[in-house]
């Protein structure tokens, strides 16, 4: 028997990385997902690998309409929606303030912003309903970023702040009906693309091999974590039986690289 026997999901930016393990690991556990994503190959790749239990949706986090569509396609296929998780997102590179470019700045920052909460906010906007009909709950992929310095450039640090902020203001709100919760990585191998506004959507910022030394050493459990390791929290979060009375909590996956601890020499 799974933790999530007879749900239904939806994941944003389940194609690759985090978004990726989140859906295997929901499908393991007895759930139906949908997965929205904007490329199409991926989509592909899930629906050849899992079959009748996963129905892709090509889209646009940042178009409300987009995220729409997924909903209507995810309770069409499965006939209702339990579970949100508002995960696409993109990295900033770990671009320091005073050396950005100016004239890419505002982009950078519309592209960042609009990705990384934008599209939390609407995805969170159009699965409301269906979730309030089943009682069910949202959770974002926050970030280490989100909670302090350090976790990447200012862009991305804001944004994660605001994904946060973005959280307990939905648990406040949308409770006692649906339960908003969020799952913080620390430093992942994991596909996390870089900005088009920067020539980076195609450069994946933790997934090249030579990342796994400096995540080991900044931790104190010397981990360079993969994206399964970060579905279990997703999944505890998720389960009715086991988050029952847990709304407006960030749940951290770093292997303690947010302690204040002594690095070896």
């Amino acid at each position: 028997m799974g933790w999530l026997d007879g749900q239904v999901a939806l994941v944003t930016g389940g194609g690759s990385g985090i978004g990726r393990a989140i859906v295997e690991r929901f499908l393991k556990e007895g759930a139906r997902v949908g997965v929205m994503d904007r490329a199409p190959e991926r989509l592909e790749q899930l629906r050849s690998e899992f079959g009748q239990d996963v129905v892709g949706i090509q889209g646009d986090v940042t178009a409300l309409e987009s995220n729409a569509k997924a909903v209507d396609e995810t309770v069409r296929s499965f006939g209702k929606l339990d579970v949100f998780i508002g995960n696409a997102g993109v990295f900033d590179g770990n671009q320091r303030f005073s050396d950005f470019p100016a004239d890419s700045l505002s982009q950078a920052f519309d592209e960042v912003f609009g990705i990384n909460v934008k599209g939390c906010v609407l995805g969170a906007k159009a699965s409301l309903a269906e979730l309030r009909k089943t009682q069910g709950c949202m959770v974002f992929t926050a970030s280490v970023a989100g909670l302090n310095s350090g976790g990447g450039g200012a862009l991305y640090t804001a944004s994660k702040h605001a994904v946060v902020g973005l959280i307990r203001q939905l648990a406040a709100e949308l409770a006692p009906e649906v339960r908003v919760n969020g799952v913080a990585p620390g430093g992942v191998m994991t596909d996390l693309r870089g900005l088009d506004s920067m020539g980076q959507g195609e450069h994946s910022h933790f997934s090249d091999p030579a990342t796994e030394a400096r995540l080991r050493g900044n931790n104190p459990l010397g981990a360079a974590m993969q994206p399964p390791d970060l579905a279990s929290a997703y999944l505890f979060l998720s389960s009715r039986d086991n988050a029952a009375s847990i709304t407006g909590s960030i749940v951290t996956v770093d292997a303690g690289s947010l302690l204040r601890w002594t690095r070896p020499a």
